[in-house]
């Protein structure tokens, strides 16, 4: 039978190309290896199977929902990111936990954030995770969603996930940090999933107090800074990065608005119709309202395309395109506006959080209607609490 180990000094390559501790490194393991097996013949041993540690993964202690074993991790040491060639050696050394996570991802976490109907090149459960092998920015914030899924599902022991993710997610973005600069038509495409993914693992993380997606208590919102980075790589490289198996494809099960949800959405777009009438004689000549009303016109046309995909049984991340891609083609007017906290534009946005709620069946869009709309409530004087009162009975009922 061939051996596993080729007995190289100082190390057997093979335990190295492996990252697994090798047992002939010393007289004194192969001594101990022999007697343990020689005293318990039918029973494997518990170091049968040894990882060393991560590279880019603090140690810590196994969640308690899984059988306990003696870990070696010990210690967390950083990689250096100054270039991709470096980048790709936090790769070479995965612990236990890492591959935990990314069997996670590849069996579970892939299936929420995709619709297998219409992913026929199987994008998420693949390709990505192909991609993960030689960009490590896209590796790590697949292992940090996937932690960050374990945390939604073992809430127990979340506070562990949360930990792992994190590690996972600061490596990520200081990879993809290293080659934004070098944005060209053979990584767009990886630089974009990257920033997609970003995006998923703050959603994930959960509300922070103060921070509101476009508006924030203390300054420029984190969520915010990320999508204008999504948005400056498409729109130096759309086309080069929606081809091949990112090729947009249309869902033929996507059709009318069902007879159902009719009456509903009427209902909804009548509210934001009244409001808009009332944008509309508060104008005065005052241009920044024509942002208002620009951005209720296009939410009525966002309402209209969510409603079809709820009458064909889908929402949930299946909606991302929809309500995201409302943010993401506001001119930065608009958007300034908002960050000042504007009345008449944060009314606009509480409208839009309405489709945020679509999203709740989505384990990482749990509770970010909520949050937002009670940054709004909390943020308008009285004088305007009434113009919300349609969105947040909706919200929360």
């Amino acid at each position: 039978m061939q051996r596993l180990c080729d007995e190289t000094k100082p190390a057997c390559s093979k335990c190295i190309r492996h990252a697994i501790e090798c047992d002939f490194l010393s007289t004194s393991a192969i001594s101990s290896a022999s007697s343990s097996l020689a005293s318990s013949p039918s029973k494997p041993s518990k170091a049968q199977f040894r990882f060393k540690p991560s590279k880019f993964q603090s140690g810590e202690c196994k969640p308690k929902h899984e059988i306990s074993e003696p870990s070696s991790q010990t210690a967390s040491t950083e990689a250096d990111c100054k270039s991709p060639s470096t980048l790709l050696q936090t790769q070479d050394t995965l612990s236990f936990a890492d591959l935990r996570l990314f069997h996670h991802f590849v069996t579970e976490t892939y299936r929420t954030i995709t619709d297998e109907t219409t992913d026929h090149n199987r994008v998420w459960q693949t390709h990505f995770p192909q991609w993960g092998f030689t960009s490590p920015s896209i590796f790590h914030l697949m292992l940090a969603l996937a932690a960050l899924h374990l945390g939604y599902l073992h809430p127990e022991v979340r506070d562990q996930y949360v930990m792992q993710a994190d590690d996972h997610f600061t490596f990520g973005i200081r990879s993809v940090s290293a080659i934004l600069s070098s944005l060209n038509s053979e990584n767009c495409q990886s630089i974009y999933v990257s920033a997609v993914l970003i995006c998923f693992v703050y959603f994930a993380h959960g509300p922070k107090p103060g921070e509101y997606l476009v508006f924030s208590e203390t300054g420029k919102a984190e969520w915010l800074i990320l999508m204008r980075g999504v948005r400056s790589i498409l729109i130096s490289s759309h086309d080069k990065i929606f081809t091949g198996v990112l090729q947009i494809q249309p869902d033929p099960a996507i059709q009318g608005v069902s007879p159902l949800l009719q009456e509903e959405l009427r209902e909804h777009q009548s509210h934001i119709k009244e409001f808009q009438r009332f944008i509309e004689a508060q104008t005065g000549g005052r241009s920044t309202r024509q942002f208002d009303v620009d951005a209720l016109e296009n939410l009525l046309e966002m309402f209209e395309e969510a409603y079809r995909c709820r009458s064909s049984g889908k929402d949930g991340v299946i909606l991302m395109p929809s309500v995201v891609g409302w943010i993401y083609r506001r001119p930065e007017e608009f958007i300034g506006l908002l960050e000042e906290k504007e009345p008449l534009s944060l009314i606009v946005l509480a409208y839009w959080c309405i489709l945020l709620k679509f999203m709740r069946s989505s384990w990482f869009m749990v509770a970010w209607d909520r949050h937002v709309i009670t940054g709004i409530r909390e943020s308008l004087g009285a004088e305007f609490q009434q113009w919300i009162e349609w969105p947040v009975s909706v919200i929360c009922d």
